[in-house]
């Protein structure tokens, strides 16, 4: 559970269930139980038939509910459809399919709502429940507030539809080739990947038949790994969370071009020709440059979090464009893209939103935009890559047994200002924060000197380990 906030009419109220991307947490154990997951089926399908009384679509409101690939996805599935349906809603089933395909076939069949059942990049033991709106955007925290409080205020208990007026299930066979159709049309219909050597891995989750799928459709002659699912290898030594495969595959096989999603394939991690991996910040540094000398990077602006590296912003700017940060998560990103009118952002993480085509991050079209501007240039990879230089950084994650505020933590404090006072003078930075989405302390420290940033990173991750580390 995590420890954020959010107001409710003007009051300001602990999260109890919901994180920085839905609910998350170790399957089968509160908050990600059957139990909960039937109460959030009810308290979302009552929010969402009252956000709107009349239906996008013909008869009832209708909800669609996808998942990835781990085993706790069908107990999931199954509760949070019950609840659902006992609201007088119906269901729609989709079956696994990646983050951004769930988005995108809730617009498509003009549902009320999509659901999809993951966690992402976690391990297979863990499962989350995430929420889009109509519009395949992710929920704001007014309306993840409404469904949270009817979860344990009991206040929709009585409201119990009877006979007719209960909902149905029905699974939507074409959901797959929806996503795939509109996957391919993020790139020209003229354009072919014809002559691309590709090795993917789909890390046994989402994305195991639809990123293989789109890819071969376009002429890629394709190496598939992380395609065989069994519910509990999801993430396990593969996929954007363990990429050094990837890279040892694309040597192998000497192939122009690896691509690596995460479980629900929200996110991507390439690799070029020489097996070096090229994280979010590189996609976006490409992508970005390329948006600008073709004027389609709309207010010439890139939405990038506090994490991405400050050459981002300087490849962005000397081409006459401006970087525009948030804080981490791809929610927040979306958020400033919405609310400022810009079309693209990301993470170095992997989380590319491509707002011209999804309302969500997409590993699949964010890798087919690197493919188009690699064929359409003629360019290897690695020499793209060269757009921009990477400054010195380093990211450490300590695992903690809980979240304790750092100033209440002897020294950690005074140790982060000692480190900005030695690496801000030479443009450098210091960011230390905890994960939204997992018990981990995330430092990162920027700066001219590898040396430095080691030293203290040393120093201030001990000091932490010691007081709450695992």
């Amino acid at each position: 559970m995590q420890n954020t906030s959010q107001t409710i009419d003007g009051t300001k109220l602990p999260k109890k269930i919901f994180g920085t991307d839905g609910v998350r947490g170790t399957a089968n154990v509160e908050p990600v139980t059957a139990e909960t997951a039937l109460k959030l089926g009810r308290a979302a399908a009552h929010v969402f038939k009252n956000l709107n009384a009349q239906s996008r679509g013909r008869g009832k409101h209708k909800i669609v509910i996808g998942k990835d690939t781990r085993l706790s996805g069908y107990m999931l599935e199954n509760a949070i459809a019950s609840g659902v349906l006992s609201m007088g809603v119906d269901v729609l089933f989709i079956g696994p399919l990646p983050t951004p395909g769930v988005a995108y076939v809730t617009r498509s069949l003009r549902a009320d709502a999509g659901i999809v059942i993951t966690a992402s990049h976690n391990p297979y033991d863990d499962n989350g429940i995430k929420f889009f709106g109509p519009d395949g955007y992710k929920l704001d925290d007014k309306v993840e507030g409404q469904v949270e409080q009817l979860v344990f205020s009991g206040e929709i208990e009585t409201i119990r539809p009877t006979a007719s007026e209960v909902g149905k299930a029905v699974r939507i066979d074409d959901a797959l080739g929806r996503y795939i159709e509109y996957a391919k049309s993020s790139i020209p219909r003229s354009l072919t990947l014809e002559g691309l050597r590709v090795v993917v891995d789909c890390a046994h989750g989402a994305a195991y038949k639809s990123s293989p799928c789109v890819l071969r459709e376009l002429g890629a002659e394709l190496f598939v790994f992380g395609n065989q699912p069994d519910g509990m290898n999801i993430n396990k030594e593969c996929g954007s969370m363990h990429p050094q495969t990837l890279c040892a595959k694309v040597r192998e096989l000497r192939a122009d071009v690896g691509i690596a999603h995460d479980g629900d394939a929200d996110r991507v991690i390439l690799c070029d020709e020489a097996g070096t991996l090229i994280d979010g910040d590189d996609i976006m540094a490409i992508a970005a440059l390329d948006m600008l000398a073709h004027k389609t990077l709309a207010r010439e602006t890139l939405v990038a979090t506090v994490m991405s590296n400050a050459g981002v912003d300087a490849a962005v700017i000397a081409a006459g464009g401006k970087v525009v940060r948030t804080a981490v998560g791809d929610k927040q990103v979306i958020d400033e893209m919405l609310k400022s009118g810009y079309n693209f952002g990301g993470e170095q993480s992997g989380h590319l939103i491509f707002s011209d085509f999804s309302s969500t991050g997409d590993g699949l079209v964010a890798a087919l935009q690197i493919l188009r501007i690699m064929k359409t240039k003629g360019m290897s990879l690695s020499k793209m890559a060269k757009c921009w230089t990477r400054y010195p950084q380093l990211v450490t994650n300590v695992r903690v047994r809980e979240k304790i505020p750092f100033d209440q933590l002897d020294g950690v404090t005074q140790l982060v200002a000692q480190a900005e006072a030695k690496v801000k003078p030479d443009g450098g930075r210091v960011l230390l924060r905890y994960s939204g989405t997992e018990p981990k302390a995330r430092l990162l420290i920027e700066g001219r000197d590898g040396a430095v940033l080691e030293h203290w990173s040393r120093q201030i991750c001990d000091a932490i380990k010691k007081q709450v580390g695992i």
